[in-house]
């Protein structure tokens, strides 16, 4: 899948079956194999870019801006939390960009990953390493039989909120300068939602949940705790952004974090700038090392759901 030169990237988030959702095509296996004239990821570019797979996040997208991108709002803006999203309208989403990555799947395009022997044998046959990831767990029910159906069917990895409320907990808001520290914890649904993912051995991913959220997570999962796109708070004081004691606690558990793109998470001033240079991207990775070892840290591009670097431009610029 790879050109031999290029070192292989497992990139932990992209966007990708949003945006091939919302771009209402019939045939969207032609559009991501032949190549899209937008975004981030498609075929011919994962190649020419060492893009070996990644987690394929499912994100249900607001209802009133369901025709938009789902990059979140500039900084400057400190929009409160977008409001709930019903289960029904979740449920439809979910399933459809579900759909998305199985038919790709079918086209021979990617080959959806249910164990960490399923990653490695897909690198090694050259097949884009896809794993099932939903970012926002509005189409579970508090009663967690929609988790039992979204297992079997291959999902391995959650994101309890994105950055709204729902049944199980508490997303950040899209607020610079702010702490993660913005409202309570994860509810009983959301605890019991933590201890049912470790049964069945799902991934929790921590980025866009508010701290007192991820601590109830520190507090009742026996996993490492994973944050797959999130960048360093004391370099951008993003509330997106990890602080030092999450960091810490991600550390002590044998964790990761996953490098998050996004110009608005990387630099400084909080700004969505694509004029924003691979030093700030050095500097937050330099420091994800020193908290948390080699072996803590990775990527998490939030392709084709965010404002990146006009210097990676997209997934074929992953060499830079």
């Amino acid at each position: 899948m790879t050109d031999t030169d290029l070192i292989p990237v497992f990139d932990g988030h992209n966007d990708t079956l949003l945006r091939l959702y919302q771009s209402k095509e019939t045939d969207v296996e032609k559009l991501f194999i032949e190549g899209t004239p937008g975004g981030h990821i498609d075929l011919p570019r994962a190649k020419k870019g060492g893009f070996a797979g990644g987690m394929f996040a499912i994100f249900p997208p607001p209802v009133e801006k369901s025709k938009r991108s789902a990059v979140p709002p500039a900084p400057s803006d400190n929009e409160p939390l977008p409001p709930e999203l019903p289960q029904a309208d979740a449920i439809t989403s979910t399933i459809g960009m579900a759909s998305i990555l199985f038919r790709l799947e079918r086209a021979g395009a990617v080959s959806v990953c249910r164990s960490a022997d399923d990653v490695r044998d897909a690198m090694a046959k050259g097949s884009i390493a896809a794993v099932f990831h939903i970012e926002g767990v509005e189409a579970i029910d508090p009663e967690l039989a929609m988790l039992d159906v979204l297992h079997a069917a291959g999902l391995r990895s959650l994101g309890i909120v994105w950055s709204r409320s729902n049944a199980f907990g508490h997303g950040v808001p899209f607020r610079f300068p702010s702490s993660p520290d913005t409202g309570p914890g994860l509810t009983d649904a959301g605890k019991a939602l933590v201890k049912a993912c470790n049964t069945l051995k799902i991934m929790i991913d921590l980025s866009h949940l508010n701290e007192k959220g991820f601590r109830d997570v520190a507090d009742l999962s026996d996993a490492p705790l994973v944050a797959t796109h999130s960048n360093v708070h004391a370099i951008c004081g993003h509330s997106r952004n990890l602080t030092d004691w999450q960091l810490g606690a991600i550390r002590e558990s044998g964790g990761m974090v996953g490098l998050n793109f996004a110009t608005g998470f990387l630099r400084e001033d909080g700004r969505m700038n694509s004029d924003t240079s691979l030093d700030i991207m050095v500097r937050h990775i330099d420091s994800l090392l020193q908290a948390l070892g080699e072996d803590g840290v990775g990527l998490g591009s939030d392709f084709d759901g965010a404002m990146i670097p006009a210097v990676i431009g997209d997934v074929a610029g992953l060499p830079k």
